[in-house]
């Protein structure tokens, strides 16, 4: 395991923890506020598709100050002392674009959007989350200049490298758009994080596991792992209803023995900023099987990596 350490900021953890670099880089606590900038989709406008993808619930996630009916001025008013109260140290905070594909809209809008977050007292940078197809070459060439001075991270959600899994879940994209876009965004110096859901339909144990060897050959400098979740409202919460046996969804058992796995095959170097998700039991279709916090199964997954003394890229194979 000592050749592996180097990756993982001086710390004791079994796994290159993005928390970890985040309290390393900043010095302090520093605290995402979320904000609902208003965009769509073009798999929702009908450039792509309409209906977005199967699983998508944005309402699951949205904090209650988040609203498209009010500024980022005003979200970040209220949002801000939202986190305060659970987050008292944070006294520096990241403006979070979360809602939908946020880099959606024309150039100069997005301007207007970021730079008023930044003006905003507190802010120090922006996470954008996005779509790999929602961005062009321009808005690149503008991120890498604010990256220049302001803190800036920007989030693709891939969800999948099968492209017959991003078909199934109407996804809109390839695989290959993605990974294209992961490279052109690292190249520009711009942090790059990636989103990923493991257990989508029609995806194996051995296929989810394996997959793990594919984006440890992204220059990714972090992902975002979610187990597989319904929603109410949804596409896939339809067809979950009309045939429950074309789906699995997890334990808390099985997820844990199916993360340390993929975690173990995935290149050290990327740091892992989320490896589940919790949402409302009233917006999951069906709430049974998951009733865990994030930070409760993070310490679940600490203990297994250590009573099973294994740690992420332990079975890594650089240029698989």
């Amino acid at each position: 395991m000592n050749e592996i350490k180097k990756y993982y900021w001086g710390s004791d953890r079994r796994f290159n923890a993005f928390s970890t670099w985040f309290s390393s880089y900043f010095g302090e606590r520093v605290q995402k506020v979320s904000l609902d900038a208003g965009f769509t989709c073009p798999n929702r406008d009908g450039t792509l598709g309409s209906g977005g993808c199967t699983y998508c619930s944005n309402e699951a996630f949205n904090p209650s100050y988040c609203s498209p009916e009010k500024s980022v001025t005003q979200q970040l008013d209220e949002g801000i002392p939202f986190h305060k109260r659970r987050y008292r140290r944070a006294k520096r905070y990241l403006a979070y674009f979360q809602a939908y594909s946020n880099t959606y809209a024309g150039i100069g809008r997005l301007k207007e959007l970021y730079s008023e977050a930044l003006a905003y007292p507190g802010i120090t940078g922006l996470v954008i989350g996005t779509r790999p197809d929602c961005v062009s070459d321009e808005l690149l060439d503008y991120l890498a200049e604010l990256n220049r001075d302001k803190f800036l991270i920007i989030e693709y959600g891939i969800e999948s490298v099968y492209n017959t899994t991003l078909k199934r879940i109407n996804r809109g994209h390839d695989f290959e758009t993605a990974a294209m876009m992961v490279t052109k965004t690292t190249e520009r110096g711009i942090r790059t994080g990636a989103h990923f859901i493991l257990g989508l339909p029609g995806e194996s144990r051995d296929d989810i596991i394996d997959s793990a060897a594919v984006i440890s050959q992204l220059p990714l400098h972090s992902v975002k792992l979610h187990q597989l979740q319904i929603f109410k409202g949804t596409t896939m919460a339809d067809e979950y209803a009309s045939d429950p046996s074309k789906f699995h969804l997890f334990t808390t058992d099985e997820y844990l023995e199916l993360v340390t796995a993929f975690v173990e095959r995935l290149n050290p170097a990327i740091m892992i900023e989320r490896i589940s998700s919790e949402a409302p039991p009233r917006t999951l279709a069906d709430p049974r099987l998951w009733d865990l916090r994030t930070d409760e199964f993070l310490r679940l997954f600490e203990k297994r990596l250590e009573e099973q003394d294994t740690w992420q890229g332990k079975f890594y194979k650089p240029n698989s």
